[in-house]
């Protein structure tokens, strides 16, 4: 059971690594290609939707000891962020959207390599 918390942890720390990589260089390309503050807004989705995949990864790891479903704090988060930009005039809906999608990316990521690992070892 052990290994299986490890092997747990250190897929949770790749998909952090990773998200903060891909993040990273999309938000460099958004600020050659659009402007710094639209890049802003990109890493500011980008940063909270890294938090939610933390609370997210949370909430998996303690299913079936102390829960038994997930919660909805996360959504909160993700309406908090939302409401957060069309409120603020200086802040953009779309790129700060598009920046708490980029976790899923990190995820298709993960999804294609395990599928590529698996297809050539068998």
């Amino acid at each position: 059971m052990d290994s299986g918390k490890g092997s747990y942890a250190q897929l949770q720390l790749w998909l952090v690594g990773v998200t903060l990589a891909v993040s990273l260089a999309i938000a460099i390309c958004v600020a050659f290609v659009y402007s710094v503050a639209v890049a802003a807004n990109y890493l500011l989705g980008a940063l909270v939707g890294l938090v939610y995949l933390r609370m997210l990864s949370r909430g998996v790891a303690e299913l079936g000891k102390s829960r038994n479903r997930l919660g909805v704090t996360r959504l909160a988060l993700f309406v908090g962020l939302i409401v957060l930009a069309t409120q603020v005039e200086s802040l953009q809906v779309l790129p700060i959207f598009l920046g708490f999608m980029t976790y899923k990316v990190t995820l298709l990521i993960h999804i294609v390599q395990t599928l590529t690992r698996s297809s050539s070892s068998a």
